[in-house]
């Protein structure tokens, strides 16, 4: 069992509750330490011991101070055996976006950007371009299902009327909350965002300047309307909106905006991991609209952000760079 996206229901009584009477007297693995405080949801220790497990194996104490090592202190109270430390490294890479929210205030961000073999985003007349292939396109639907949300700005939410959905067999699914920052409601009715809002959750960011009557349209289609603060410019502020996503549960954003939303993040340190694709395709004399803007490559360069992996998609190569 996992958690469910937002943090509620947690994994551990969903998993007893599958159980039912085999978990008297089992062993109850899990990657994170059981939550041992009254929430919105009832504490995991007490469905632990109410459901007779006899043993916990637990991969990593959880940082939430709330918890902190209360949670298994409390089974071992309850008599129950309590082993830590099992695929430690493992568990905490897959909980980092619950570790960045609960010391740094904000879900983890997981950055993509695509790329021409020499180096562009698209076409200076702006006009869409298709820079990765079929095999590149289905890791990214992979990082879109494990992700509770994927994110874009306005521009990109306009240029290239995305769906933002996942769109692998079997995981369709898992399509994730869908965001885009919009400091002025300038989202287009007619897009695949809007139009889909009722079937596939869509929230859009924005300031409390934006108009009332877009407001309303947009609410009519199923669209969610979140204000946030917006900075000097009228641009939506990003680690209050990063701040804001936390609060509603959210720990794993997946940013798929474009090179202005990018260096933007970078800006304001706010990119966890950043998964650079090159494709195949190049733009040559012509030019067009560099991937990288100055703050993203000053990360890339000094260190802030390091090379893990490099993995190639076909004829697309992924480089994927993390904070160290």
């Amino acid at each position: 069992a996992v958690t469910a996206v937002g943090g509620r229901p947690h994994a551990e009584p969903l998993a007893l509750a599958m159980a039912g009477e085999a978990a008297r007297g089992a062993t109850l693995y899990v990657t994170l330490e059981p939550c041992s405080h009254h929430g919105r949801t009832p504490p995991c220790t007490d469905a632990t011991i109410a459901a007779g497990i006899a043993r916990v194996v637990t991969a990593i104490e959880d940082p939430d101070p709330r918890v902190a090592g209360r949670g298994h202190a409390g089974l071992r109270a309850a008599g129950i055996t309590v082993e830590t430390g099992l695929l430690r490294e493992e568990a905490a890479r897959d909980h980092r976006g619950h570790f960045s929210r609960v010391t740094r205030g904000r879900p983890s961000l997981h950055l993509k950007l695509a790329r021409t073999r020499d180096g562009f985003a698209a076409p200076s007349t702006g006009e869409r371009l298709k820079i990765t292939g079929s095999v590149a396109d289905g890791a990214v639907h992979l990082w879109r299902a494990h992700a509770d949300a994927i994110m874009v700005g306005i521009g990109t939410a306009r240029a290239d009327d995305p769906s933002l959905t996942v769109r692998l067999p079997g995981l369709a699914e898992r399509s994730p909350l869908r965001i885009v920052l919009d400091s002025t409601l300038r989202l287009n009715p007619a897009s695949h965002l809007v139009r889909g809002a009722r079937d596939l959750p869509t929230l859009v960011l924005t300031g409390r300047g934006a108009p009332a009557h877009a407001r309303r349209m947009l609410a009519s289609f199923g669209v969610e309307i979140a204000f946030v603060p917006t900075d000097a410019e009228g641009r939506i502020d990003l680690p209050a909106a990063l701040k804001a996503l936390a609060e509603r549960g959210l720990t794993r954003i997946c940013s798929e905006g474009g090179p202005a939303l990018a260096d933007a993040l970078a800006a304001h340190d706010l990119i966890d991991a950043c998964t650079l694709i090159t494709g195949s395709v190049t733009l040559g004399e012509a030019g067009g609209l560099p991937v990288l803007g100055a703050n993203l490559a000053r990360r890339l360069a000094d260190g802030s952000l390091s090379v893990v992996e490099t993995r190639d998609y076909g004829p697309d190569t992924a480089v994927t760079y993390e904070r160290i």
